[in-house]
């Protein structure tokens, strides 16, 4: 029996979405690798937008807007103060990063937006779709910038804070050149209620839909992190004089602090923890090391995991200290709580999962995303697609045609009921 074709319906066009893919992942490409590089303020990251605002105005007919924080607009209906839907995600990729990060939301939200336009369909709400700027960890030490700003979490006091740990290039001179206006940094920032909705399109980076052989599912909380640095001092001295009951070994310690840092995580369901960089001195081949500093970041949706991990941490930094006679302080750095995705706007993803004969899963994010921020102004939520063998942020990063496919049509399904169904 051949299935019948609902005519009415909106398809995405496939073809073109690979396309634009393959197209897009040639910006920042590294040919050894096969990696991205398109950081915040990199020519690939300038080349990228001039490319993408080609084809919002002469292929898909929208108005372009670069705001004060160089976000990158582009609009269908009226202006964003007619509450809008707004959808999009970055484009912007982290060291030798892969070509899906963030850069598949954004295409993914041109080909929704470009599949309703050729219907000639007339929407209730505006359409928006936009780019955020700097949303990976850049080398201007400040994540999901543009974001960030849009909510006021980053106003134009911080932002002559920021410069480029390796050059010394102020934060302020990379927003100019890409279009912004640093200037005019609160300028860019939104009134809650000025959108009807938000919604992000992302690949899991985990491995939860791969080991389920499933397409996509729909967000419901984005992890809250926690973030400190640790230095701990022992004491420095020679390699072979010094006998094991005079050791105040910092790298010991530290090693052992470690590896009850990684236990944590058997000891809960939803909890993630790494140590991610690492300083020693005086890093010497004949030197016991005398200071090793540390940083660590804690992420889970559910804050009573959080106490009691950081109570458990508190309890072994204390041994230790105690056990090798070494002082270990602490400093936090980030304390961002979890953000619950609207129920309503979830909702809307289930039920275009359940039209495209997709079963309603939903999952924790374990990575920020800018629509953490977006929440802050309005409804807002997330849909991912499967990562193959859940890599991400590195060249072997990637979600399979078919599953891109899926996730597209559920995507533009799902903007079509927020349409229908939000006031």
């Amino acid at each position: 029996m051949v299935e019948k074709v609902d005519e009415k319906k909106i398809l995405i066009n496939s073809e073109r979405l690979l396309a634009r893919i393959e197209e897009m992942s040639q910006f920042g490409l590294d040919e050894k690798t096969g990696g991205i590089n398109r950081q915040l303020g990199s020519q690939a990251d300038k080349d990228t937008r001039e490319w993408l605002k080609t084809i919002w105005e002469k292929d898909i007919g929208l108005k372009v807007t670069i705001d004060a924080a160089a976000n990158m607009w582009g609009s269908y209906g009226k202006h964003l103060s007619d509450r809008p839907i707004v959808f999009g995600s970055h484009h912007d990729s982290v060291p030798n990063g892969g070509k899906f990060d963030g850069a598949l939301g954004v295409l993914m939200a041109m080909e929704a937006m470009q599949s309703i336009r050729e219907r000639k369909i007339k929407t209730r709400h505006p359409l928006e779709i936009i780019s955020f700027t700097g949303e990976e960890p850049n080398s201007f030490s400040v994540s999901t910038l543009g974001s960030k700003i849009l909510c006021g979490r980053v106003t134009q006091k911080d932002i002559n804070i920021f410069s480029d740990r390796d050059t010394g290039r102020p934060l302020t001179e990379a927003i100019d050149w890409l279009g912004g206006d640093s200037r005019r940094i609160n300028e860019a920032r939104l009134k809650k209620g000025m959108m009807t909705a938000f919604l992000e399109f992302h690949i899991e980076q985990g491995q939860n839909l791969y080991r389920k052989k499933l397409a996509v599912a729909a967000v419901t909380c984005i992890t809250g992190i926690y973030r400190e640095s640790i230095t701990i001092k022992g004491e420095a001295n020679h390699a072979g004089t010094t006998q094991l009951q005079d050791r105040h070994d910092a790298l010991c310690a530290a090693s052992e602090l470690c590896l009850s840092i990684e236990q944590l995580m058997a000891k809960f369901n939803a909890l993630s923890v790494t140590v991610g960089h690492m300083q020693i001195k005086p890093n010497a081949s004949n030197i016991i090391p005398g200071e090793v500093y540390f940083t660590i970041d804690l992420r889970t949706a559910f804050p009573a995991e959080r106490e009691e991990a950081l109570l458990l941490l508190t309890e072994k930094v204390n041994e230790i200290m105690k056990k090798r006679n070494v002082q270990i302080i602490r400093k936090l750095n980030l304390d961002q709580p979890e953000m619950p995705m609207n129920e309503t706007v979830i909702d809307a993803v289930v039920k275009a999962m359940q039209e495209e004969g997709q079963p309603p899963v939903k999952l924790v994010s374990m990575a920020g995303h800018d629509a953490a921020n977006m929440a802050r102004l309005t409804k807002a939520a997330m849909l991912f697609a499967q990562s193959v063998g859940g890599y991400s942020h590195c060249p072997q990063e990637y979600t399979a045609p078919r599953e891109v496919i899926i996730a597209a049509q559920v995507y533009l399904d799902t903007l079509l009921i927020l349409d229908k169904e939000f006031e």
